[in-house]
């Protein structure tokens, strides 16, 4: 289930060859393998971006499947992008997990330990999906590496709280329930929910199990303050964080390539800013993207949107 890195995806635009400051992603990326993951002694801090080529669970979901080959698309429009990165940063590319057939969970299974190692490596992971069923195997990487008792504190950027039951089968919609259910040392946050993406008895679920959430038309760039106010007082009440993105949150105007487009989603600026705020946290470990689908997309406009909030991660992470 795991392919190793290819520089296949990693090209573009050279305007120097010798001078940093003029490279691009392209230019910066290293190929690092899971089974053989060295780090640069010269390097203060050290991304590993880590596919995750999985459908199965928007299948399952009765979405629209495509986002398995979001991973390749995203490196694509992020390797062109000019790198601010410093120096002494090194982004590293480690590869995919691949979903063969419908077996979700053992490769959800293999991400997990992936996660895992990258952390053990020293390596912050940047994970590409797929359905948002990546985030799980994400969330079993980061439990694996901080043990059953730290308390962690997930926060999804999301127009649905994925808390669906999940007795007859996991998919990209019960990730959530799933863990509340499983692990009782995890709070969710929940940020740009939509009422017209859940039903009551959704609202319903994510009362029972404590869920916080701020709905969508809560939501404004000219009111941060209360948004991130909300979000630190989250933060506060847990030892480490990780942060998700579902590009279905957003706007479908800037993001149509998605399994489940929101036309009164977010704007991007206002999820940059969000996203800004939580990487910039002392206690934040990971981040995923997910639901980038390259075959639903309009001229590449969801792929884009995807690399370049990435690189706002790469950017701004504590």
């Amino acid at each position: 289930m795991y392919i190793k890195p290819t520089l296949e995806y990693w090209n573009g635009r050279v305007d120097s060859k010798t001078d940093m400051d003029s490279f691009r992603y392209h230019q910066r990326v290293r190929l690092a393998p899971i089974s053989d993951l060295t780090i640069s002694d010269k390097a203060s801090r050290t991304f590993g971006m880590i596919g995750f080529k999985s459908d199965e669970g928007v299948k399952r979901n009765k979405g629209r499947i495509g986002a398995a080959e979001g991973p390749e698309y995203i490196r694509q429009a992020l390797a062109k992008l000019p790198c601010h990165l410093s120096s002494q940063t090194e982004l590293v590319d480690a590869g995919n997990v691949v979903c063969e057939g419908k077996e979700m969970e053992a490769a959800q299974a293999q991400l997990g330990a992936a996660v895992a190692q990258l952390l053990e490596s020293k390596t912050i992971p940047i994970i590409l999906g797929g359905g948002h069923e990546t985030f799980y195997g994400h969330y079993l990487g980061i439990r694996k590496y901080i043990g059953p008792n730290a308390r962690l504190g997930i926060i999804n950027i999301d127009a649905h709280f994925d808390m669906r039951p999940y007795e007859l089968e996991s998919s990209s919609g019960t990730m959530f329930k799933q863990i509340l259910d499983e692990d009782h040392s995890c709070g969710y946050l929940c940020v740009g929910i939509q009422k017209q993406g859940n039903t009551k008895a959704l609202f319903e679920t994510a009362k029972r199990s404590k869920v916080e959430y701020i709905l969508e038309e809560e939501l404004s760039l000219n009111e941060m303050d209360d948004t991130t106010q909300r979000i630190n007082e989250f933060i506060s009440k847990n030892d480490f964080i990780i942060l998700t993105l579902c590009t279905d949150v957003i706007d479908s105007a800037y993001a149509p390539g998605v399994s489940a487009p929101s036309p009164f989603g977010l704007n991007p600026k206002l999820v940059r800013s969000i996203i800004k705020h939580v990487v910039s946290n002392e206690k934040i470990l990971s981040f995923d993207v997910s639901e980038v689908n390259p075959s639903l997309d309009e001229n590449n406009k969801t792929v884009t949107l995807a690399a370049h909030l990435i690189n706002e991660v790469l950017l701004n992470f504590k």
